[in-house]
This record gives C-alpha cells, structure tokens and sequence, in this order.
C-alpha cells in the first residue's frame, strides 16, 4: 500500500528492522520479529508496539524507504503485510521510476519527483474509492492492520476504529477496537498475549453504557452468553452511537429485511461510512420528531430566532430543512415547533440584511420571520428552488405585491400580535372514497341540546378556536405547550379527526398522494389473500357494541381500509389488533383519512407493531419494565419478577388502551398517543400502576393483580362525554357494581403528565434500540430452542452438537447476505412459517457449508456431488434445505450404520440427485436445483452463473403474499405421518451411466486416506465382481446367440476399463473423451443394471471399505473446525 511520505530517521529504527533489497534510491526493510527466525525477545516487543502504537511504519511488517546518496534523511513511501504485496510495489519502482531519477541533477529534484509521483498514486487508488474519512492516512493504516489481524473476507467494510481497553476477566488489555459493517472486532497484543475478538452485529443481545466502582464509563456487549467490557475511550459517548447504529443497521437488514432503496448511503453495505451512519441517524430522529414521511431526509441544519406572534418575542432554535419540508424547533425550553410543508410556501424574502433575516410567507396569510441566520442568502435561494419559485423580471410586479403583502404581515405581527389570524386551506381530495366520519353520521350533534355535557363541549370547541387563532390552524400551526395542555383536558368530537391527522403527520401523507387511496381500493377489490381472509373473520368482531359497527356502513368502510392496507404493505398485511385501531379511527376521521391514519401508526408511531411477531409492542414492553424499575420501586421490591406485567400489558400497547377501556374514555388516550407518540401509552401505564399501587402489593398472586387492573378498568369513565348510552361501552350494571369509585379519564390523564411527564421521548427512543437486540435474539432463541428439539428427536447429535450446528447454518444463511445489496437469500428467512422453515439454505449456501461439515472431503464448493447430495436432502424440492434436511443428512454419514451410509451414496446417483450422464457433465458443471421429473429430457440446463444467487426456482408465488392451500397443508402432513420406513428392496436398480458414476464418487471418496491403494483395488474387485455377475445372469436368462460373443467381448472391454480406473483413479471432472466415447457405445449396445442388495453384499466382502466407512468421525472437531474457517475469504471465493 503506498503511503504519504513521511520523513524518519533511519538510526532510530536499526534494531526494529532488517534490510531485505536496496538500491541507490530505494530500501526495501522487514520488520524484526517478522518472517525468519521470529525474534525472540525483540519479536515480542516488536509485537506489543505494533499493537499499542499507531503508525504504519510500527505496523506493517514490510515498507520501502525512499532516500538519496548524500542524505541522512529516509521517507517512508509504502509498506504491506505480505512479502508478495511489498515485492509488486519495488519491482514497479524498479520499472517506472529507476530510470527516470538518473534524469536530475539535485537530490532536492529526485525527493521531489518522488513524493509527487507517490501522491499521485494515492490520489488515483482514493478516485476509486467512495469512502470519504476524516483523516484519510491514519484510516488506511487502521485498514490495513484490521486486515492483517482479522482475515475476514476482504469485502468486509471497515466504519471506523478506537483505542480502548478490553477487560479480559479483571485485567484490561490495551489495543484497538474496530467497529466494520457486519462485525465488532478487538485486537490487543502485550508482550506475546495476544487478545482477538471477532462477534457479527447479528449476535449481540445487549449493547449498553454502563458504570461501576471499577469501570467509571464503560460499553458493555453481552453476545453468546459472554459479557465484553470496553473502556478507556476518548469519545466514548461518539463510540456507543456508532456501534448502536452498527447494531440496528444490521437487524434491520438482516431480521426485518429493510433494502433503504431511499438512502443511497446504507443501501450498500460494502460502502458504509460513519458519516452515512451519523446522517441517517440524524434523518431517522428528525423524521420521528417532525413526524414526516420516511421519505424525508435531513438536508441542512441551521440556527436561528423565529419570531413568535403569540408570545411577543424572538425563540432561539433550529431551521431543519429537508426536500419538501421546512422545520423548526425552539431550544430554549419553550417547547416551540412548526412544520411548514414546501407546497404551502408562496415566497421567500429578505427584508433586512443587517439582521440576517428571511422571511416566509404560506398560505392562508401568514408569514414567519427567521432572523440571525448565518447563512440567510443560501438558504433563501435553498428554499425558493425547492419551492419553485421564480425571481425572473417576468414576474416583478406580481412579486413586488406579495413583497408589499409579506412586509405588511410583518408589521402587523410586531404591532397587533394578539389581532392575527391565522388559517390554512385544506385541499379536498374528490377522488377519496365519498364517506363521512361514522361518528357524525351515527350520532350527529344536537346544535338546540344546552345539557351541562353537551355546553362543556361547546367551551372545549371555543377554547381551541382561540388557540387556532393565535397559533394557527392547519398543516403550520405552532405546536406549544398549551397546545398539549389543551389535549390533556379533552378534545372536542368535532376536531378530533382533524386533529388526528395533524399531529400524526397523515395531513402531509394525503395531501402529497391525491388518489391513491382510491385506486388502492380498486385494485384490492376481490383480491383474495390469507390476509383478507383473517379480516373478513374479525370484520364483525371490532368495536360491535357501537351501532356504526351493526350495520354495513362502518362494516364495509372498515373492509375498504383494512384491504386497502394489506394491499399497499404486504409485509405486514393484517395483524390483529388493527381492526379495533382503525374502527375508532373511523368514528372520527372519513374513510381516506383513517385509512392515513392506520398508514402513519403502523409504519411510523409503532414501527413493527403490526407484524406475526409483534416485536414493536415487545420492544416498548421492554422499555415500559425499564420505566417501571426506575419509577416504581416499591411494586419492583414486591413482585421481582415483572414480567406479569409485559404479558398484562401487550393490549395496551397494541390497542392503545382501547380494547380495555371503556370507548369515550380511550379515545381521549388516542388523543394523547397522537401528540406525544408512545411515551403517552407509557405514562399512562405508569400512572394506572401507581393508582393500583396498594392493591397490587397486597395481592397474592397473578390471577388476583389481573382482576384488581380489570376492576380499575371498568371503573374509568369519561364524565364530559357528551356521546349518548348507546355508544359508550360501560353499561350501567357495571356502573353500580363499581359505584364505590369512579375515575375519570382526563384526570388519569392529567396525572400521568404530571408525575411522568419528564420522561423524554429520545430517552425512549433509545431505550427501544437496546431492547429491540434482546427482544430479537430471545425470539431466536425461542426458535433455536423449538428446532432442536424437533430435530434431535430424529439424529444421534447431542443437545450441545446440534446448538453448535444450528449456529452454523444460521450463520451461513446470513454470510451470504452481509456482503450483498438486496441479497434474494434474505427471502428464505421468513419468522411467519413454522421454526422449521424459517432459516433455510439455498445451493450455494449449502454447498460451502457442507463442504465443511461432510466427514470425506468428497464435496469441494460448487462441485457436482454437492449439487447432488443438496438435491437428495431437498425432500420438498423447493430449491432450499432447512436445518432438519441438513441434520439428517449429516447424521447419516457421521453416526449410521455401514449399509446406511451405503444408502445414502447409491441414492445419491439415482435421481431426484443425479438426473445426468457423466457425458455431460464437464459441460454442465453444476445444475441448479429444478424440479426433476422421470423424464428429465425436457429440462433446461442452466449453469451456476445464469441464474439468480441460489438459483432457486419457485414453483409457487412468493411466500407469505398467496393465499395458504390448507388442503395441500394437511395432505402433506398426512403423507408423512404414514410414510413408512424405505427398506433396501424400494430402491430402484442402478444403470451402467449411474454405477459408473458410483464407482468415480467411491475413488474420490477414498482419495488421500492412508489406505488408498488398498481401498482403491477393493473397488476395483467389486467392480470386476459385479459385471462378471450380471454377465453370467445374462448368459441364464437369454438363449445362446451370435450376438453372445460380441456382448462378452464389451463387457469383458468394460472390466478392463474399470481395473484401469482403479489403477489410476480419476474424479468426475476430469474423465478424457476417450473413456466418455466408450461409455457410449457401451450405453447404446450393452444396458445392464445392479440392484442395491448386489452392491451391499459385493462391499461387505471388502473388510478394508467396511472399516473405512465405520471408523469413528469426531464430531467435536470438525465442528470447531468449520467455525473457525467459516469467515475465512478462502470460503467464499
């Protein structure tokens, strides 16, 4: 690797290094400790500075020096880890740059052209690159140590590294940790102790910040059931958010298959970079805050006031600006926010440059005014293009009204801020679905009712028009504290579904995608999935006491959105759960804006809520355990355990509380949950477990702590609700069973805020992303867990073998997606299929892993044999083996009996597994797995390159998105609940073609044993034992003829033939045209056959091929061997 040149002085350095080759000009010097000799005491310090030092020149053990005659100065210009990579870099300086020194007259002029040339090179190599560090230099030296120590696939990509100590038990071990796209690696080397670290994101159940006596600050990594403490980090808090995103980068591609086709940085994971990770974690918290389409992407960030009507003063804060949005957020505690969509933009102007403002001007007459902004002339020209706004003199004079308009705003805003009204037009989509909200058609208001209820109602209406008035109403009204204040008291049925889709966000989603609900609905119309299945079956289940929900109104509005969804997000399609969500969305909001509604809960507020594992509502049950540990100490000291709580809970949060509360009461929940997010669900929570507190400390047991929250449940009422009987749930028996107490709803509410209110939502956020780690990892523990015991039912493995082997298929799997964009191999992990299923290999996965495992080495990668065995082991013949397949199979050759093992081979050249002729194969190499038929003259022969990775192809769509044939479902489990056992009498005979074939895969199997020569003769006796049986059954069975001398005469040919071979055994690949011409026209004229009981009885005679195939495979070893070569880039070549 060529390197800046950097001047050293060679005396300093004559007992750390050796020189190899020298010239004039060049020195080409070996790293003591290096290479021969390995030296001694030296090479172990040399080794302990390489670790604890950076620098390249203390690194690599081989660089080249640069220098002129009558200097004493040396330049460092390239080094490299093996002595052919250094070698390349002076033979191409012999070639390129010897001749042309001879040219100066100066050794000033030499050292110059030099170190251009050197540059050169490197500015060349870094075109080719897209990785853009800080600290270009120190960064390639890193890269080459995490090569060199590592040997991991050289596709892996390295982030970005720290110095850190590692505690190794109580003894911290000073070195580097370097944190790459798929892995956290640690290398430390102390006087001959050398400590190496290598775990894949995928494996690590926590990664969290931790202190105590010993470690001030620390990170701890919990992964295998072992704990790593890293500490001593200079910018530790930078480190933790890097590894964090590492983390969550690889679950979300690997587990929840995320393709980030919108984020050109993470799209690729052969191209991460830290500074990709840093803004798309800025993007992610920005889009979460604002509640803005994942579409949206942090483009500038800039500081300013923003000037605020209401309050009579300029807030301190932040203008976050993305493609079609413009935010900001007030720092000052004011709690101040606005989100100005580009669409309701009309101009931008500069009124005053002295104060370096801009102001804006939307719709509905308003303007906001930012001041102090750095970089305002940007900015505004920013803004105008994103706009499409036009500055041409064509359109002077129609701008100089809207400048006249906007500074006339301006002046008012300063002189009679409690005078400005502020309104924003809501565009009317004609093309929804023509429906209103359910609620106003079932129960319309009574204008004429003045009862105490109902005029409560009318002050919460005035109450928010005020607000309206003074902060705005619409898509950039100012969010504040009191506008939350005014949420805790109640809103008003009327604004409900407006508000609803404001502060979630929907209004900007609807109003960006005009018509797209009702095409939706028309495409999904009659479509016919398991997801429209499960839903027509819980239509009538949702909310059915409320009349909007008896007839076929809300019955089929509900249909159309909840279709509608599945159709649009087939990764989740219906869940459970969602039905009762969008029923009350639908009482408030018409049907294209519930449908919004549905589309901003379940792909932003609650990310993975709604799928068959419902890891979001796991993962915020995690967090609310936290919450309750650090905010409820006495109930934590009285029940231990806490998981009756996660287990009572889920409906809370899946349901946001409706399907326990009475429906007045919790929509007053959904008005929360939709201002705040999930951090209102949790304070409410809390709140609800801290009313209970005395109750639940004094209960028993698990049943009694479920019927005191029940009871709690029935009690809360909503007593403003001015809905009628016949809408709200609570019936009045229950009321007076309950009479004793009641609790209204707000106050619950209000409670909550007020006691649990500090609770921050980035706080949350984050305490998701520690959870959701072990959240996954218990799951696929759980499945691990359930396989095995599946599995081991049917192999000889113990407990240990088969974890061991199941983490070694899983592990495959992945590796096949860790250096790959939108890897197809993903789709063959599927968490919604039986644990079975969900973690399956195709043929290039199966073919490298096999290749470690099989106890012969009889399968190379790619190799016919392989393909044969996968497609033996592919019971289904869907073109992927599950673990219960590879198991077995497996089993057969480490642990089986003699004849089993026999079995296995002699299938192995009878189709399904062999479908071609030996004349073919050099041609074919290897055929990817198609559904074999008897007649497998009409298949297509496609080789490795032409398909797909994996070559699979599917006979059916893909899974999870067609309807389920239970039929098919039952028969197949039918089939093999009567399947009996194969005996040897069911196996077919074996051609001339497939025993030839047979014969080749024994001598491979039998290559480099230590008894070969005696193994190979035994073959060669069987083969000669079984034609001269097959030719005197043929001279029983057919009456003397001519044609009898000839036949004797091929198949005597044909002996000789096969004693040649086994003389000088060749493998399947390598059979020459000569022997292929023979086997012909042995095929076309002489068609003899071996039954399997032959072929048995024929090797059982061999005592030397017996003894082979019964000696003992250690399990254990081979095991610990494919771990250890599983991640070597010679595997994946």
């Amino acid at each position: 690797m060529w390197l800046k040149p950097e001047e050293i002085l060679l005396k300093n350095a004559f007992k750390l290094w050796v020189t190899e080759k020298d010239n004039e000009y060049f020195v080409l010097q070996r790293r003591r400790g290096y290479g021969e000799g390995g030296g001694g005491l030296t090479g172990l310090l040399v080794g302990t500075l390489d670790t604890v030092l950076d620098s390249t020149s203390k690194v690599a053990p081989f660089r080249i020096l640069h220098h002129t005659p009558d200097s004493q100065v040396y330049w460092s210009i390239a080094c490299g880890v093996t002595k052919e990579e250094i070698y390349q870099h002076w033979d191409w300086l012999q070639q390129n740059i010897m001749r042309t020194l001879s040219v100066f007259d100066s050794s000033e002029d030499i050292t110059s052209f030099v170190q251009g040339k050197i540059r050169g090179l490197i500015a060349e190599e870094g075109k080719s690159s897209l990785v853009l560090e800080d600290d270009p230099e120190k960064f390639r030296e890193a890269l080459l140590r995490f090569e060199k120590w590592f040997e991991l696939p050289p596709e892996e990509k390295l982030v970005t590294y720290y110095s850190c100590s590692y505690w190794k038990g109580k003894v911290p071990c000073q070195g580097w940790l370097y944190l790459s796209t798929n892995f956290l690696c640690f290398y430390s080397y102390l006087l001959g102790a050398e400590v190496k670290l290598v775990i894949s994101w995928d494996e690590i159940w926590r990664l969290e910040k931790t202190s105590n006596v010993l470690l001030t600050e620390s990170i701890h990594v919990l992964a295998h059931g072992e704990d790593h403490y890293f500490s001593m980090l200079l910018h530790l808090n930078e480190t933790f958010v890097i590894m964090e995103q590492l983390a969550n980068y690889s679950i979300k591609r690997l587990f929840d298959k995320e393709a980030f086709q919108r984020e050109p940085a993470l799209c690729d994971p052969l191209q991460i970079t830290k500074r990709g990770l840093e803004a798309h974690a800025k993007s992610e918290q920005f889009r979460t805050f604002f509640r803005l389409p994942k579409e949206e992407n942090l483009l500038e960030v800039h500081e300013s006031f923003l000037w605020v009507p209401f309050s009579h003063f300029n807030t301190l804060g932040k203008i976050c600006l993305s493609e079609n949005y413009l935010c900001f957020a007030s720092q000052d505690g004011s709690q101040c926010h606005v989100i100005i969509p580009m669409r309701e933009v009309v101009n931008v102007e500069k009124p005053d440059s002295s104060t370096r403002a801009l102001t804006v001007c939307v719709r509905g007459k308003r303007a906001l005014r930012f001041s102090e902004v750095r970089d305002y002339q940007r900015l505004s020209n920013t803004i105008r293009s994103r706009c499409g706004i036009s500055a041409s003199p064509l359109h002077s004079a129609s701008l100089e009204a809207i400048r006249g308009e906007c500074q006339s705003l301006i002046n008012h805003f300063e002189d009679n801020p409690e005078d400005v009204t502020l309104m924003v037009g809501q565009k009317d989509s004609s093309k929804a679905v023509s429906t209103e909200a359910l609620m106003t058609v079932f129960h319309p208001q009574d204008v004429e009712n003045l009862d105490p209820k109902m005029l409560k109602e009318k002050m919460k209406e005035q109450s928010w028009n005020i607000h309206f008035s003074e902060y705005g109403r619409g898509t950039s009204m100012f969010f504040t504290r009191k506008t939350r204040d005014l949420i805790v008291r109640g809103v008003p049925e009327a604004l409900r579904g407006e508000l609803w889709m404001l502060f979630s966000g929907a209004v900007n989603d609807m109003a960006t995608h005009p018509g797209y609900y009702t095409e939706l609905v028309e495409q999904s119309l009659g479509t016919s999935t398991l997801a429209t299945d499960e839903i027509e079956r819980d239509l009538h289940r949702s909310l059915p006491e409320h009349p909007a929900f008896q007839s076929d109104t809300g019955i089929s509005a509900l249909r159309r959105v909840l279709t509608a969804y599945a159709y649009r997000n087939p990764k989740i399609g219906y869940c459970q759960a969602m039905n009762i969500l969008t029923s009350v969305l639908l009482l408030y909001a018409k049907e294209e804006e519930a449908f919004w509604l549905l589309v901003a809960v379940c792909e932003r507020m609650l990310p993975d809520y709604f799928n068959r594992r419902i890891i979001g509502a796991l993962v915020d049950q995690a967090v609310f355990e936290d919450l309750i540990r650090e905010n409820l100490p006495q109930l934590v000291e009285h029940m231990t355990d806490l998981s009756f709580f996660s287990s009572v809970s889920l409906s809370w949060f899946l349901t946001l509380f409706i399907s326990v509360l009475p429906i007045e009461s919790a929509v007053n929940v959904v008005d929360c949950f939709f201002y705040d997010g999930i951090k209102a669900i949790l304070q409410l929570g809390l709140a609800v477990l801290d009313y209970n507190m005395e109750a639940l400390i004094s209960c028993h047991d698990d049943a009694e702590a479920v019927t005191i929250l029940n009871k709690f449940f029935d009690s809360v009422t909503n007593k403003d609700s001015p809905l009628p009987p016949t809408v709200q749930q609570a019936s009045v028996g229950n009321n007076d069973k309950t009479s004793h107490f009641n609790v209204d709803i707000s106050e619950l509410i209000r409670e909550a805020y007020e006691k649990y209110g500090t609770i921050r939502s980035e706080e949350v956020e984050s305490s998701r992303k520690k959870n959701k780690l072990y959240v996954i990892q218990t799951l696929e523990d759980t499945t691990k867990q359930n396989v095995i015991r599946v599995v081991s039912q049917e192999v000889r493995f113990s407990a240990s073998q088969l974890d061991e082997l199941y983490n070694l298929f899983k592990r495959q799997h992945f590796l096949s997606c860790y250096w790959t964009i939108n890897s197809p191999a993903l789709l063959h992990h599927d968490p919604s299929l039986a644990y079975l299923e969900q973690y399956q290999l195709g043929f290039q996965q199966f073919s490298i892993l096999f290749f470690l495992l099989e106890p012969w080495a009889f399968c190379t990668t790619k190799s016919t044999l392989s393909l044969w065995v996968f497609r033996l082991i592919d019971e289904n013949q869907d073109g992927l083996v599950n673990f219960k397949e590879f198991c077995c199979a497996l089993d057969t050759l480490y642990s089986n009996s003699f004849t089993n093992k026999l079995k296995f081979l002699f299938k192995l050249h009878l189709p399904p597994a062999f479908t071609g002729s030996p004349l073919h194969i050099k041609e074919q190499r290897i055929q990817h797995f198609i559904p074999v038929t008897e007649d497998s003259s009409h298949l297509s022969r496609l080789t490795a390159f032409e398909l797909p990775e994996d070559g699979v192809i599917r006979k059916s769509p893909e899974r999870g998105r067609g309807k389920v044939d239970l039929q098919a479902y039952l028969k197949q489990w039918q089939n093999e609940i009567l399947k009996k056992e194969e005996t040897i009498k069911d196996l077919p005979r074996i051609n001339q073609t497939q025993f030839i074939q047979f014969s080749k895969t024994l001598y491979n199997i039998f290559h480099g044993d230590p008894e070969e020569e005696s193994l190979y003769r035994a073959v060669a006796h069987v083969t000669s034992l079984l034609l001269r049986m097959e030719e005197v059954g043929r001279r029983l069975q057919e009456p003397s003829s001519p044609a009898e001398t000839s036949k004797s005469a091929h198949v005597s040919g044909e002996e000789s033939s096969a004693e040649d071979a086994s003389t000088t055994p060749e493998s399947s690949d390598t059979s020459s045209p000569h022997n292929s011409q023979d086997a012909a026209s042995d095929l076309t004229e002489v068609e003899w056959s071996f039954s399997f009981e032959q072929v048995l009885a024929s090797l059982l005679n061999e005592p030397a091929i017996v003894g082979f195939f019964e000696r003992p495979v250690d399990i254990q070893t081979k095991l610990a061997q494919a771990k250890a070569a599983q991640l070597k880039p010679k595997t994946h070549k």
